[in-house]
């Protein structure tokens, strides 16, 4: 009997094991997942207030893949309305090493003054009144980050992993993440981030799913803030991949001309 339980308790070690394993291994997948070497894409940002108010505004993104294996990430992009924000540009430089801070810039017309921003800010504050941080602009190493497959769900008719992912960086201002990732095409239809008291924080959702030039894409991301009842939508419009981009570009002087 006493080998039989401690038989039992092994293969529960190693089933359990085995699971977390595989929640990190969906969200290497769920990174890699093929979208071009570059990108290019017009995007329209609603803000939406709890009383239902919105602000519209337009922009222009544009990204490419760098550095060794192309895991590193340089993305540009322009506000073009309203005339309040036009000319306003951001500009990352996304690092896939562990440990090394993303470079991120923001460039004020108005002020003729460009910000940047630095790591513990990208992880608090938010973009241009959004309610996606600076971080969320960016991307992320999977191990900087504990990923649990906690189960399978359908969402909209479609298979689901449900994974939980934890940061490991005590500045990250969320406690963990829990992303619904469709089976089919690796892509979060819906992230929810919890704060630093386990609170249930923002809601991302991505819908608009199909592919464009080959590439799975969504289309459109809502991300509610449950706590302040504020919202903002991303639409993608004309989104195009693999378009001829000049690494050299992304840098400060182009971001201060305000175009590409």
């Amino acid at each position: 009997m006493k080998r039989t339980i401690l038989t039992s308790l092994a293969a529960l070690a190693f089933a359990a094991t085995a699971f977390a394993q595989t929640g990190k291994e969906i969200a290497q997948r769920v990174k890699d997942r093929p979208d071009g070497d570059t990108r290019q894409t017009e995007m329209v940002m609603k803000l939406i207030n709890k009383r239902g108010s919105v602000r519209e505004r337009k922009l222009i993104s544009y990204s490419i893949d760098v550095g060794k294996d192309k895991k590193d990430r340089k993305l540009m992009m322009f506000f073009q309305y309203p005339g309040d924000v036009k000319g306003t540009g951001f500009l990352t430089w996304d690092y896939d090493e562990i440990g090394k801070d993303d470079d991120k810039w923001l460039y004020l017309p108005a002020m003729k003054k460009t910000r940047r921003i630095s790591g513990s800010s990208a992880k608090k504050d938010y973009f241009m009144g959004s309610d996606f941080t600076y971080d969320d602009m960016g991307s992320r190493n999977v191990d900087e980050d504990t990923h649990n497959l906690i189960g399978e769900e359908t969402v909209d008719g479609h298979k689901c992993w449900k994974l939980e992912s934890m940061p490991k960086d005590s500045r990250d201002i969320y406690s963990k993440k829990i992303a619904w990732i469709r089976q089919d095409c690796l892509i979060p239809v819906k992230v929810e981030f919890y704060d630093k008291m386990g609170n249930l924080q923002r809601r991302l959702e991505m819908s608009n799913i199909e592919k464009v030039d080959g590439f799975w894409v969504a289309k459109k991301m809502q991300m509610t803030n449950v706590q302040t009842e504020h919202q903002t939508v991303l639409e993608f419009i004309n989104p195009k991949y693999n378009v001829p981009l000049e690494e050299a570009k992304f840098n400060v002087t182009t971001l201060e001309k305000g175009a590409m």
